[in-house]
């Protein structure tokens, strides 16, 4: 039965709608549109009623709150901590003391008799709602206070007011004025909502893309026991889940990730108290705190508020204990990712590694670094200084105001959605939570820095490392024939690198997943209860922690990481290649060596195709193909194709194909392709052979070349001879690709020599090769490329251009003239002695003269092109010819032309200035000494540049190339004084007010103060 209201101060979910936030703020607006019109959809959401800002506007008014509010923030700068926490604290105060008028406190008492139905003590959760909250551009989550469990009017109508008066908090003025909102423009609504009895059941968030790279391919839920404060708060480590979107909507249980949480303790109704804490049994902890059905059921909901609102959301849900039922309880425009320019992607990559001191759950992409403050009470807030490192327990709305001026922020607690993460990712902060040490490990004063460069394994390292920071454009990239796609071994990457402008995954190595993820010999798991060595049986027990079932856990985690990889690309195809360790690889891994025979040349031993349908290794790679049949059948990621390495013969091919089919894999069923790795000479000598077996072909450089020259890249004696653009090497290729296209067969190719030497590139493109699968970061420039290339050859490789077909018309016309006028005056001119012409010029010789011609402009116009370069320890910026190579050393730098004797070197050094017979020159706004020498092999300038930093060292630039000038002209300095000319990344800087002034650390140049110099430290 529906329930309205006449009074202006209240109205029921049912009469609320999306366009009343004005009046109800974003939550209740947001739960209204829901209750009202996703629950025919089978979306349950507890009823409830909003205590609109009427009310709150009624109570500053009446109690002359709102005209002291005002003066008091008249003069407040919110970076003052100490004076916020006045300030707030004196507003707070003013809002609790004044009076609920006699109207408003009937219009709630009413409206909570109506939703209790007169029970007494009946429980209902008591939230804010802001009308600033949860707009696309602002997220003002958490910002304000909630109450649960509370029961009674009297208890109601003071959670209503310390609701109202947590507009207030230091958090919530500093969130205000740091994103320009007047303070007296937003007002706040309150939520009243009926209780679920999720105090023993469990609840948690659910976003509908990924958290960490806006990737909107998937769900991810996270769940504890309990109410869902503690996860918000980080006072857990929640179970988390990852889901297939595509898949949920074909009817797939796609949970292609799963982690199990500590989930030590949960919050829960209490006596004397609303709620209280309590220790979650240690059976309870290592089980799951969501059945895969409620995962699934909870990922439909998200997929259905997700496409009614058009955008993605951040989902609050609990299940109620009693009855096991979902519930949603809250949802909301994620505001983070969702607003992310994925026209530029960002790459911090550290220049070295240094000591780990500390590992955790990384939160965001970014590295920053700094001294350590270690906090223990939000009391002590006051002693961080701006570009320090927040260690603490975990954080709270409290402690925003420090967490902005922060580099880095570490906590012990939470996960991907608490508290800590969710500000930190908004912020741009790096955060690395989870770490359980961190204020034991880290002292306050130490010198850390913090990655989140690899993926979601957060590290702390000692001391400040350099690091860079590399910008990549993915606007007007061109669209190719040839698919470029990606070589991608690490599945923890794989959402990040999906933005890039790929076609699919030509080689995802399964060896990367044993060595990272599984550690184990797959053997070692098959056989763990007669395994030998005691050792190596206690790390897989820690290792495979809640596995009865040892096999299993080498499924999972081989399923988890083709999946996230086969996701992140789909419908794009990824090439996953079976395992292809060889002997002595395989060995590392724990329990390995019992397995292992010890082969004198491993490179050609017992590897591959070889392994797979033999009587000892064939259990492990059913392991292997139990994993692919749950990936593509169970989940749904039919994009995924199986290839096969180190093939020798083709009856060896057939014998993999039999064993795969009797584990399940059957070539053709529900789509499989299976692809063969082109590596071995035979392979190409047999491709007529191997084409009516498989699917198409992938050429691995790198061993074919080794195989074809008989070469051991690794031995230092001959490896000059290791050439894939030797003749031998590309007769090979050349053929192998007019077999696969004579039988309609896939033919790619995934090795190193694309990327090494783009010249090998453009080969592939001249024979017409379907498929280029290259490091990611050489996507972007190969793609440029291939794609004037192909302008050139006519879209892709032997077939012609249509312009130049009509060159080679004109030339053919031509000729013929000529032809004829020799026939025609040959009695005319002077007799000469015969010449004979051994091979005749053809149009087709013209026409390929003609496209190498043009191929050589091509390849000149792509070196002409530039891509700006950055390099944060060096602190410049400036574009260097998109061909070139670059190579970092010690306080340097040195960049290659590709086919020439180009080069420049960069070198930070200390001292004066020390040209000799030097000329001077402005560079990047700074008086320049410039001279040149004479490079005593071909007689070429080398121009030499140096450029002040500061009184104690210079830069300076050698350079052999005509265009050295000219890109001189694009250096700038990012951590210089000029605002308008340094790049504002997190560069670690340290500067003082003046030469007798303290060094202080600031996270970018550009938080250093105007008129501060540079410390040399």
């Amino acid at each position: 039965m529906k329930i309205h209201s006449t009074s202006p101060y209240i109205a029921w979910f049912t009469d609320i709608s999306i366009s009343d936030i004005s009046t109800v703020g974003g939550k209740n607006a947001s739960l209204g549109e829901m209750y009202s019109s996703l629950a025919k959809k089978g979306i349950r959401i507890p009823n409830g009623f909003a205590v609109t800002v009427d009310a709150y506007w009624a109570i500053l008014r009446e109690s002359g709150a709102d005209k002291k509010i005002k003066l008091l923030l008249k003069d407040l700068d919110e970076r003052d901590v100490k004076q916020l926490a006045i300030v707030g604290k004196k507003i707070r105060t003013l809002i609790l003391k004044a009076s609920l008028s006699k109207e408003v406190s009937d219009a709630i008492t009413v409206a909570y008799a109506q939703l209790s139905k007169k029970r007494k003590q009946f429980a209902v959760a008591v939230r804010s709602s802001a009308t600033a909250e949860d707009l696309p551009d602002a997220s003002f989550a958490g910002q304000q206070e909630s109450f649960l469990n509370v029961r009674g009017i009297a208890d109601l109508l003071s959670a209503v007011k310390q609701c109202m008066a947590s507009l207030f908090t230091d958090r919530a003025i500093s969130y205000r004025a740091g994103n320009g909102y007047d303070h007296m423009s937003v007002a706040l609504s309150v939520t009243v909502q009926e209780m679920v009895h999720s105090d023993t059941g469990s609840s948690g968030v659910m976003f509908t893309m990924d958290t960490e790279s806006g990737f909107p391919g998937v769900v991810l839920i996270n769940g504890s026991y309990g109410l869902g404060d503690y996860i918000v708060q980080g006072r857990v480590t929640p179970d988390q889940f990852y889901i297939f979107k595509e898949g949920v909507k074909k009817g797939k249980s796609s949970i292609i990730s799963k982690m199990l949480g500590s989930k030590e303790v949960k919050l829960v109704y209490g006596n004397k108290t609303r709620v209280k804490h309590a220790v979650v049994k240690k059976s309870e902890r290592d089980v799951f705190s969501l059945t895969d059905h409620d995962v699934i059921v909870l990922a439909k909901w998200g997929l259905i508020i997700e496409e009614y609102y058009g955008k993605p959301q951040d989902i609050e849900w609990v299940t109620d204990g009693k009855t096991g039922e979902l519930f949603i309880v809250q949802a909301r425009p994620e505001t983070v990712k969702a607003a992310s320019n994925h026209a530029v992607i960002e790459t911090y990559n550290l220049h070295k590694e240094g000591k780990i001191l500390l590992r955790g759950t990384a939160v965001g992409q970014r590295i920053g670094a700094g001294k350590v403050r270690v906090i223990n009470n939000v009391k002590d807030m006051k002693t961080f200084k701006k570009g320090e490192v927040l260690v603490t327990r975990i954080t709270d709305p409290d402690w925003e105001p420090i967490m902005r001026i922060a580099s880095a922020v570490i906590t012990e607690q939470g996960g991907k959605t608490s508290h800590a993460a969710i500000v930190s990712r908004e912020l741009g902060v790096p955060a690395i939570v989870g770490t359980k040490s961190a204020r034991k490990v880290l002292k306050t004063g130490q010198k850390v820095t913090a990655s989140c460069a690899k993926g979601d394994d957060g590290i702390v390292y000692a001391g400040i490392l350099p690091f860079e920071v590399k910008r990549t454009e993915l606007t007007k990239i061109p669209e190719t024939k040839t698919h470029i796609m990606m070589n991608v071994g690490d599945p923890d990457h794989a959402f990040s690198l999906s933005f890039l402008p790929h076609q699919g995954v030509g080689l995802a190595r399964l060896e990367f997943i044993f060595t990272n993820f599984i550690r184990i010999h797959p053997l070692a798991l098959i056989h763990y209860k007669t395994l030998k060595d005691k050792k190596a049986k206690v790390q897989i027990d820690e290792l495979t922690r809640g596995y009865k079932d040892k096999s299993a856990y080498c499924v999972d985690k081989l399923a988890e990481g083709i999946a996230r990889i086969a996701t992140a690309m789909y419908p794009h195809k990824v090439v996953v290649r079976m395992s292809d360790f060889k002997s002595n690889e395989y060995a590392t891994l724990i329990g390995g060596k019992e397995f292992e025979p010890k082969e004198q040349n491993p490179m050609i031993g017992w590897r591959g195709a070889s392994r797979y349908y033999s009587d000892e290794y064939k259990p492990a790679f059913k392991l292997e193909c139990e994993a692919l049949v749950r990936v593509r059948d169970t989940w749904g990621l039919t994009n995924v194709v199986s290839m096969i390495p180190f093939c020798r013969t083709p009856e060896e091919g057939q014998k993999v194909l039999d064993t795969m089919k009797s584990f399940g894999l059957e070539r053709g069923k529900n789509g499989l392709e299976v692809y063969v790795m082109c590596e071995i000479p035979s392979n190409v000598i047999l491709a007529e052979d191997f084409a009516k077996l498989f699917d198409g072909f992938s050429i691995g450089t790198n061993d074919l070349t080794q195989l074809t020259l008989a070469v051991d890249r690794d031995s230092a004696e001959v490896s000059h001879i290791y050439d894939e653009n030797n003749l031998a090497v590309k007769k090979l290729v050349k053929e192998v690709i007019r077999v696969a296209h004579k039988h309609k067969k896939h033919i790619g190719l995934c090795g190193q020599a694309p990327s090494d030497y783009p010249e090998f590139a453009d080969f592939l493109v001249e024979q017409g090769i379907d498929s280029i699968s290259l490091n990611p970061d050489t996507v972007v420039s190969m793609k440029k490329r291939v794609a004037l290339l192909e302008k050139t050859l006519g879209n892709k490789g032997k077939k012609t251009n249509k312009a130049y077909l009509g060159i080679v018309a004109m030339l053919a016309s031509v000729s013929a003239g000529i032809m004829f006028l020799g026939a025609g005056c040959a009695n005319i001119l002077p007799t000469q002695e015969a010449v004979t012409i051994s091979n005749e010029i053809t149009p087709a010789d013209i026409r390929e003269r003609a496209s190498e011609k043009a191929v050589r402009e091509m390849k000149d116009e792509y070196d002409d092109s530039t891509s700006m370069f950055t390099d944060a320890s060096l602190g410049i910026q400036l574009s260097l010819p998109s061909s070139w190579q670059v190579q970092r050393f010690a306080d340097g730098l040195m960049a290659l032309g590709s086919q020439t004797h180009e080069f420049m070197t960069i070198m930070k050094k200390s001292g004066n200035l020390q040209g000799l017979s030097a000329s001077s020159l402005i560079v990047a706004g700074k008086q320049a000494l410039v001279s040149t020498v004479v490079d005593t092999q071909d007689g070429a300038d080398i121009h030499v540049v140096q450029v002040p930093i500061d009184d104690t060292k210079f830069l300076e630039v050698q350079g052999k190339t005509d265009q050295f000038f000219s890109l001189l002209e694009t250096l700038v300095f990012t951590d210089g004084q000029n605002d308008e000319a340094r790049l504002c990344i997190q560069v670690v800087t340290y500067a003082r007010e003046n030469s007798e002034g303290v060094c202080t650390f600031f996270p970018t140049p550009c938080d250093v103060p105007d008129g501060w110099e540079s410390c040399d430290i």
